[in-house]
């Protein structure tokens, strides 16, 4: 019961931050004149990437720290919460966006049908496959510790030119900047001066480490109390409670057929999460993936497959198609109980 107060206390921390967080950084982007497609689709993205984020960092980090079998649990911890991000947003966060519809459909212009700028998402789709499949061979074939740094360096480059892209191209941004800064009420204080939104940020990114740290220690706790592995725990609790919360706002540009900007916001954090993250992995553990681990990620990489050639027809994407990418989620859990029993 403690174990589970422990975890439920990190995760609120974390998520309260990056709440602040996304809240300064978009008007610290403002005020740094940076326009709005950096603004809103890439700062704006990091905060809503950090909540699961910061977990593997911090785990990471302790592992590096940590004694030999500390530093074995730690890592374990790292490699779950680095996969299970990508993996929930292949498949979980797909049967949501598919419910959602139906549960719209009456009021939604577009009805059941997912109607989406195609050549954006199969961007982000393919990119996704392509660098998502090179990170989990790494950890599948074995490779020497310079390859691996190598395709760090790869991943890292190419999100890089992700990034530069989407400012070049610009197009709609993901969220728009907030008139206020929440800690700073304007209507009784005046306009936030720029020292009190860093102020918010720096504090924000203590708080999440510190939230990320007793996470991974209650992770530990209650993988030692339950004789589950540590690196199941987290790649299912970890993006649950923090990557799956998020993509709620999809639910509400749904409601609103604003169908692009809600697909895309599940669509760019899929290239996130296979490339910073995953290179964390590669750099600062032994990237060795069992096979509970190994077959989440082959999930995905069917899920985003299937999701690719359906983007390839020119007919729009319809709700039973991504409530069918939920059933891989299941699949999963399935087999993980399984194995649990053996």
């Amino acid at each position: 019961m403690v174990t589970v107060l422990i975890l439920v206390v990190a995760l609120v921390a974390i998520l309260g931050a990056a709440f602040l967080f996304t809240n300064a950084v978009e008007m610290l982007g403002e005020r740094l004149n940076l326009g709005s497609g950096a603004t809103g689709s890439v700062l704006a993205a990091v905060g809503t990437a950090l909540p699961e984020t910061m977990i593997p960092v911090v785990a990471l980090v302790g592992a590096a720290l940590a004694g030999e079998s500390a530093g074995a649990a730690a890592s374990e911890i790292g490699i779950g919460a680095i996969l299970g991000a990508p993996f929930l947003l292949a498949t979980l966060a797909m049967f949501v966006v598919g419910a959602s519809i139906l549960g719209f459909r009456r009021r939604r212009e577009n009805g059941a049908d997912l109607v989406i700028e195609k050549r954006t998402t199969r961007r982000d789709i393919l990119f996704f496959l392509v660098f998502f499949a090179l990170a989990a061979g790494a950890g599948i074939v074995a490779l020497p510790t310079y390859v691996k740094v190598i395709v760090a360096i790869v991943l890292v480059a190419a999100y890089s030119f992700y990034v530069w892209r989407t400012i070049v191209a610009g197009g709609e941004a993901l969220a728009e900047t907030p008139e206020d800064l929440t800690l700073w009420p304007e209507s009784r204080w005046g306009r936030a001066p720029t020292w009190a939104i860093v102020a918010q940020v720096l504090g924000t990114l203590v708080v999440m480490g510190v939230g990320a740290h007793i996470f991974v220690r209650g992770v530990e706790q209650a993988s030692d109390s339950l004789g589950i592995p540590a690196g199941l725990i987290a790649l299912v609790l970890a993006p649950l409670a923090t990557e799956l919360p998020e993509k709620f706002n999809s639910v509400i540009w749904l409601r609103q057929d604003k169908d692009t900007l809600a697909f895309g916001n599940i669509t760019g954090a899929m290239v996130f999460q296979s490339t910073l993250p995953v290179s964390l992995g590669l750099l600062f553990t032994r990237w060795e993936l069992d096979f509970i681990s190994a077959f989440a990620a082959g999930l995905a990489l069917a899920s985003g497959v299937i999701l690719f050639l359906f983007l390839l027809r020119k007919t729009p994407l319809h709700a039973w198609q991504m409530l069918g990418a939920g059933s891989l989620y299941v699949v999963f859990l399935a087999v993980a109980i399984y194995q649990l029993a053996l």
